[in-house]
């Protein structure tokens, strides 16, 4: 039964060349999923027989195929905003500002904060989680603890990406990579430990610390400058004190120059949205890069 059915994934695999990775991801485990669970059904003695009856009513590869990358389209359409008459486009103004009702933009804000306390949460349970188990790799209990953590590597791969795919827009994998179904816990830890996903996923796990605090401080002091400069002048103009301090001196701005300061401010925040959307772009572009890869071959795809 698992010649057969790693002859359908391969042939699926092949149907999906050039398709984004995590369209492939989804296809491959339902693929494998439904053949498992219809053929675990069947008796032994039948299979062979059976097998293409099994094939026949999900699909042959190409067929199967097809229907994928179809429905990614029309979701992938659906998805798209709606882009006005070339007549009514707006110019680089409109551009400018249409960040502040481009919810990716403040999506990508979110995830940047965000990811400081992902990043911190990841950081421990990869050097907690990992060095526990090599350390312990010589009693039966280390297995034990790194078969736990790769499968929860995975899990946390298969959040993260959920996650990224809803506040960066960024298409990820709706279901998990394939695992190991037969054999015994040493296969299967072998089976993860050789896996080259596994270990691009501990490495971005541990890189989202030093990412996150990147990121936070850009977003923080970029937010605060903005808002600085907006607050500042304002509270001059209602009290009439000095609310620009620098180096043990107080700087007074001339009444003509506060609405400038306060629409630089307003500028800031704009710019700090268009920063904030292409740095969650780039990262976004990163995070499939580390968990999701490409699925060219068999080895990578196992």
């Amino acid at each position: 039964m698992a010649k057969m059915i790693d002859q359908y994934l391969a042939e699926l695999r092949g149907e999906l060349a050039g398709a984004d990775p995590a369209l492939v991801q989804d296809a491959l485990y339902d693929a494998e999923e439904y053949l498992r669970t219809e053929m675990a059904e069947v008796p032994e003695t039948e299979r062979e027989a059976r097998w293409s009856e099994v094939v026949e009513r999900y699909g042959t590869p190409d067929e199967v195929a097809a229907a994928y990358r179809e429905a990614e389209i029309t979701v992938a359409m659906g998805l798209r905003p709606v882009q006005a008459p070339r007549s009514e486009r707006r110019g680089f103004v409109g551009s400018f500002f249409g960040v502040l009702a481009d919810p990716v933009a403040y999506g990508a804000l979110f995830y940047l904060f965000l990811s400081f306390l992902t990043g911190i949460v990841y950081f421990t349970f990869v050097a907690t989680m990992l060095g526990l188990g090599i350390g312990l790799l010589p009693v039966f209990v280390g297995s034990l603890i790194l078969l736990l953590f790769f499968a929860m590597v995975r899990a946390i791969a298969l959040a993260e990406g959920r996650m990224i795919e809803g506040l960066l827009g960024v298409r990820m994998p709706r279901r998990p990579r394939s695992m190991l179904r037969e054999g015994d816990m040493a296969d299967r830890l072998k089976h993860w430990f050789t896996d080259r996903r596994t270990w691009t996923s501990v490495l971005y796990l541990v890189l989202q610390l030093p990412l996150g605090v990147t990121y936070f401080s850009i977003m923080v002091t970029a937010i605060v400058t903005s808002l600085a400069a907006i607050a500042a002048p304002i509270a001059q103009a209602l009290t009439g004190e000095v609310m620009i301090r620098m180096d043990g001196y107080g700087y007074l701005l001339e009444p003509w120059a506060i609405p400038l300061v306060v629409i630089g401010g307003v500028l800031g925040l704009v710019v700090t949205l268009h920063l904030g959307r292409g740095i969650g772009k780039l990262h976004g572009a990163y995070a499939k890069a580390m968990l999701v890869g490409r699925y060219s071959d068999m080895a990578d795809a196992a």
